[in-house]
C-alpha cells in the first residue's frame, strides 16, 4: 500500500524510504538529474538473493551515481518463472534489496517486462546480466535513443536462484 509521500508502506509498520512507487521515483530522479547525477537502472526477480545478485548490483552501481532496481511483482514473476515462484514475497524481496548499500531506489512493477518502467525512469545506463544478448534487452532502444548506454555484466558461474532451489530440493 502507498503512503502520501509515494513510499510503499508495509503491514508491519516499517516504511523503507528507498522503496518508491513509479510516480515518487520519477520525481526523486528529476531532483537527482538536476544535480547532474547519472541514473543506472536494472531489473529482475531477485528471489532468494545470493552472491551473484550482490556482485551484479555492486558492479551496476559503479556505472553511475544512482542505482534503481526494478523488481518484478509476485504477479509478474508468476508469468515469467516456473510454478511455485516466487519463493519470497515481493515486500520482503524489496526490503532486502533496499537494505543493500549499493541500491538507491527499488520500484516494483507488475508487467512481465520492464519496458514501461524504463520509459518512465529514462535511465542513463541500462544494465542486465551477461546471459542477455544486447539485442534482446528490453528498453535498449529507449535508452540508446536518448544517448544512454546499455551494459551487460558477467554472471557469477554456477550461482543462481534456480541452482539453489535444486540444491534445497535434493536435501534429505
Amino acid at each position: 500500500m502507498e503512503s502520501a509521500s509515494g513510499m510503499v508502506r508495509y503491514p508491519h509498520g516499517t516504511m523503507p524510504d528507498k522503496i518508491l512507487t513509479t510516480k515518487a521515483l520519477t520525481a526523486a530522479l528529476d531532483a537527482r538529474r538536476a544535480r547532474g547525477e547519472r541514473i543506472v537502472f536494472t531489473n529482475g526477480c531477485f528471489d532468494l538473493l545470493h552472491v551473484g545478485h550482490t556482485r551484479y548490483l555492486q558492479e551496476a552501481k559503479k556505472l553511475g551515481d544512482c542505482l534503481v532496481v526494478g523488481l518484478n511483482s509476485d504477479a509478474s514473476i508468476r508469468t515469467v518463472k516456473p510454478q511455485g515462484r516466487p519463493l519470497v514475497p515481493q515486500a520482503q524481496r524489496a526490503e532486502v534489496l533496499a537494505a543493500l548499500a549499493c541500491v538507491d531506489h527499488v520500484v516494483i512493477f507488475d508487467e512481465p517486462d520492464p519496458g514501461n518502467l524504463i520509459a518512465a525512469v529514462q535511465p542513463d545506463v541500462l544494465v542486465k546480466g551477461g546471459d542477455w544478448p544486447l539485442d534482446q534487452i528490453v528498453g535498449r532502444e529507449i535508452v540508446q535513443a536518448r544517448g544512454g548506454q546499455v551494459v551487460t555484466i558477467p554472471l557469477v558461474p554456477d550461482v543462481s536462484t534456480t541452482s539453489l532451489v535444486r540444491r534445497i530440493k535434493s536435501l534429505p
